[in-house]
């Protein structure tokens, strides 16, 4: 069953009316950089509800169908929406999916929790299990994943999902995937709680939320040379809650789930203010027909709100046949 979006979230992808911004809405800490990310009268709309918790945005192309794809973890389901159909079922059941991306032919790749896998929908409609275990241990509960340009899929493996059953990895990790392969290494082990997971622009920098309310950073890790990971190190401070999903835009900036909404930080580590949202939010992504609305899953409701930025993503690569 489909339900039909207000007329409110339809303008959404649409250029915003140049009226005052609701400061509600905002808490900007460098007010001058923070005013630049958004076009004048941007505010934070709600474009559907009545979700149990949503999770893992992705919005896949117009070549693909133009919508935006989120997980509803309890409700067992992935979630479909565009502006002009609203709310509908893309897959059920969804087998506890959790974090989704698309790969570079525009495939939806995504983290379960109850089968312990990550998974590809493949363009024939079938879905392939591309990891489920690592040596010869099943995995913790994959959580979120990011595509690099080469095709590599990166995903973290925390234990929220797990719901009673053992664990049987040894730590809590980071990996790395070949999809043609099925390659998979165990990337970074340091990271206690490995969450949200994206790329710089140039992918010369690997971030990771660390889910830790003691410890709630995002880590940077530098790519060396020879192409493997230098060591993690703390760089996002998130102030409230702990970071859950995060994403890079086009000029670096990364912008993180937070206990207060949406917190955005410079590269270097400083935080330029805040997107408040009436409820907590999970996860995020830029998405819409110019790639400059930002999606926000946040507990039982879909939001979003216009920018001026796109998020930053691999090089697109040919079509699979």
């Amino acid at each position: 069953m489909s339900t039909r979006p207000a007329a409110v979230s339809v303008s959404l992808l649409l250029l915003a009316v140049a009226v005052p911004a609701r400061a509600e809405d905002f808490a900007p800490v460098d007010k001058d950089a923070f005013a630049k990310l958004f076009p004048e009268g941007a505010k934070v709309e709600k474009v559907a509800g009545g979700m149990k918790f949503t999770e893992g945005p992705v919005w896949v192309p117009a070549e693909r169908g133009g919508m935006l794809l989120f997980s509803d973890i309890p409700a067992d389901e992935i979630k479909r929406w565009t502006p002009a159909e609203g709310l509908a079922v893309f897959r059920s059941p969804s087998r506890g999916a959790n974090g989704n991306a698309s790969d570079l032919q525009g495939r939806l790749i995504t983290c379960e929790h109850r089968s312990r896998s990550v998974v590809r929908n493949d363009v024939d409609g079938k879905l392939r299990t591309l990891a489920d275990a690592y040596n010869g241990r099943k995995l913790n509960s994959p959580n979120d994943a990011a595509v690099r340009s080469d095709g590599s899929v990166w995903f973290t493996d925390p234990p929220y999902g797990l719901e009673g059953r053992d664990k049987e990895q040894r730590g809590n990790y980071v990996f790395r995937l070949d999809p043609e392969t099925r390659d998979l290494k165990a990337v970074i082990v340091e990271i206690q709680w490995p969450n949200g997971i994206c790329f710089s622009p140039d992918e010369s920098v690997l971030y990771v939320a660390n889910s830790d309310i003691g410890n709630a950073v995002i880590y940077a890790t530098p790519f060396k040379k020879d192409g493997t990971l230098g060591t993690p190190q703390p760089r996002f401070k998130v102030d409230k809650g702990a970071p859950d999903g995060i994403r890079c835009d086009a000029d670096g900036r990364v912008w993180s789930s937070a206990g207060d909404g949406v917190q955005v930080f410079a590269p270097d580590g400083k935080l330029l203010g805040k997107v408040l949202v009436p409820e907590q939010p999970a996860n995020l992504c830029f998405g819409g027909d110019d790639g400059k609305t930002l999606f926000i899953t946040a507990r039982t409701s879909l939001y979003a709100i216009k920018t001026n930025v796109t998020a930053a993503k691999p090089a697109a690569a040919p079509k699979a046949p």
